[in-house]
């Protein structure tokens, strides 16, 4: 976008902003892909999909809200329902009271759901010091990291 400078007469100024921000989207939406094939390729041998390994992952840490788990991902709470009643009928997964609330039961693994986790570990952490490698290292890895954090945490400070 190219605006004069007010007043003096200057040759118009480029606000690179608007490119920035295309030139990120753009890197985020391959990168998203690119991350949705490497775990679609983790998560089958252990029987899973990307979505139910995603699902799964999230209640590794103790049994959550559908919603909490929805918040935590960005996705829709919908989209996390449907996956959860699969995981569920496939016993991966079980709902269990909320002392919180009454209607919004709490997902929680089984140990089928814990033991299919635990099939994805060993070829999670290969991939992942493959690309620590890659990336020239753990300090790389984590600057890398943090960057994608900030990102996010400014996207929801605007709101979105």
């Amino acid at each position: 976008m190219s605006t004069p400078d007010a007043g003096t007469g200057d040759a118009p100024r480029t606000d690179p902003a608007p490119e920035l921000l295309s030139r990120t989207a753009l890197g985020v939406f391959r990168l998203n892909g690119q991350f949705l094939a490497v775990s679609e390729k983790l998560a089958r041998p252990a029987g899973l999909t990307t979505a139910r390994w995603q699902v799964l992952g999230a209640v590794a840490g103790g049994p959550l809200p559908v919603a909490g788990i929805a918040r935590a991902m960005g996705i829709t709470r919908q989209s996390v329902q449907r996956v959860a009643d699969l995981v569920v009928a496939e016993g991966l997964a079980e709902y269990r009271p909320n002392p919180a609330h009454r209607r919004a039961k709490l997902l929680a693994l089984t140990d089928d759901g814990l033991t299919a986790l635990r099939r994805i570990t060993p070829d999670h952490g290969a991939f992942a010091a493959e690309l620590a490698e890659q990336l020239g290292g753990a300090p790389e890895f984590r600057a890398v990291m943090e960057a994608v954090e900030t990102l996010s945490r400014a996207l929801d400070n605007l709101g979105y």
